[in-house]
């Protein structure tokens, strides 16, 4: 037995559809029409020393009142027995008083294991990650290393968020890190 349908039913139902399509689309459309994107390359210099070890890392956006916007990234011994590589994170001084005591490691999309000498990218995209929650503003972009029986260095880069512009900000370690750059665009 066929049955047939009403058309105000079928009217009605495809209603709600419809509704819902429209206002996605409208959200979409609302939506920036190019996401910014933050792009990072951090450079670990090779050393000529006896004894050498890869440094710990931590790279993270500050507000303007040196309160932590988002961490970034976090390179440390993740391999060690007993989650020993932890304990030296505190060695990252800055990064450690302002965010790092107030983690429980690992931090899913942000810590990693130590990288080699060479240059290291990494690249964020709004809307997600890190980034997700970033406010319009000025902020500071932070890169701290310290390396066991090395010393530490800490590298600061000034930018606005989101770039209204494609721009690009350097800065030069002096030891534990090379050259940083940010590279920010709309």
């Amino acid at each position: 037995m066929k049955h047939k349908q009403d058309p105000a039913r079928k009217s009605a139902l495809l209603k709600p559809t419809v509704l819902a399509l429209a206002m996605a689309a409208l959200f979409a459309s609302a939506a920036p029409a190019g996401a910014a994107d933050m792009n990072l390359k951090i450079e670990i210099p090779t050393l000529n020393v006896a004894e050498y070890h890869r440094p710990y890392l931590a790279a993270w956006i500050e507000r303007a009142d040196q309160s932590v916007a988002a961490n970034l990234a976090v390179w440390y011994d993740l391999k060690k027995k007993d989650k020993e590589g932890e304990k030296w994170l505190k060695d990252i001084r800055q990064w450690w008083r302002r965010s790092g005591r107030e983690l429980q490691m690992p931090v899913d999309g942000v810590s990693g294991a130590t990288r080699p000498a060479g240059e290291q990218k990494l690249n964020f995209g709004s809307g997600k990650g890190p980034l997700a929650s970033l406010a319009p503003g000025d902020y500071v972009l932070m890169v701290e290393a310290a390396r066991e029986v090395g010393g530490r260095e800490l590298v600061k880069l000034p930018f606005q968020w989101p770039p209204k512009s494609a721009e690009t900000a350097k800065a030069q370690g002096s030891s534990e890190l090379g050259a940083v750059s940010l590279e920010l665009k709309p």
